[in-house]
């Protein structure tokens, strides 16, 4: 995470040290009267790449013969609505409601009692109605031209869920996951003012919070310590 809020950081200040070598250049021609209003609303499209973080527990602590586990991303994508509140010129709290598909793969190895290698690989899907709140920093325009920097978290549920299912069948089990998540957003973007409307294209990190493994015992979840979620996304904000 630290990696990812550095070039977040680095990105920025760059497009901020340009912005002050052009600021005399300014001249805004599209929606003159956008800022003028407190309340903006719109919508945003999205893909994502999702994956997971897994923790394995110690080998001492579980007895199945997992040699290894990969994870596997997956593409997927979000709609939303947009919701912002323009606190200052520059500061703007944003709430964005999104419905968000996501695919993983878990591919685990186990060595067999008669020596066999076995490779299973197990779908984990999501379809996440999310809540985030984000906290957008913008600068000051360049023509039609402005550069964001945003951070916040969200609370998420997964309405696609398998909690429940029944794993009586070891190899067609599959490895469950809660149907709520938290996580923290982090992300920069381009505003462009355009005649009729505001587009933004953004670049974003969802990183989950909560250890969303439920452990039912079987030989898939019982080598897992913990499961966590990861996400990258590139959204493009439609706000009027």
């Amino acid at each position: 995470m630290n990696r990812i809020l550095s070039i977040f950081i680095l990105f920025f200040i760059g497009i901020t040290a340009v912005q002050g070598q052009y600021r005399n250049k300014e001249k805004v021609q599209n929606l003159t009267d956008f800022d003028n209003n407190p309340y903006h609303f719109g919508f945003i499209l999205s893909v994502n790449t999702s994956n997971l973080v897994v923790q394995l527990k110690d080998q001492t602590q579980f007895t199945d013969s997992l040699l290894f586990l990969q994870t596997v991303s997956q593409p997927g994508f979000n709609l939303g609505m947009l919701a912002s509140l323009d606190m200052s010129k520059n500061w703007h709290l944003r709430f964005i409601p999104t419905l968000s598909f996501d695919e993983r793969i878990l591919e685990f190895t186990f060595l067999e009692t008669d020596g066999s290698i076995d490779i299973l690989k197990k779908n984990v899907s999501s379809t996440y109605i999310d809540f985030p709140i984000l906290l957008k920093y913008r600068t000051d325009r360049i023509n039609n031209f402005a550069m964001y920097m945003l951070g916040g978290a969200a609370f998420s549920l997964d309405v696609a869920s398998q909690k429940d299912v029944n794993n009586n069948r070891e190899d067609e089990a599959i490895v469950k996951i809660s149907n709520t998540n938290y996580s923290a957003h982090l992300g920069v973007g381009f505003d462009f003012f355009l005649p009729y409307f505001k587009f933004g294209i953004e670049l974003k990190s969802v990183l989950g919070l909560k250890n969303v493994l439920i452990d039912d015992m079987t030989k898939f979840s019982d080598p897992i310590e913990s499961i966590k979620t990861r996400s990258f996304v590139i959204s493009f904000t439609f706000e009027g």
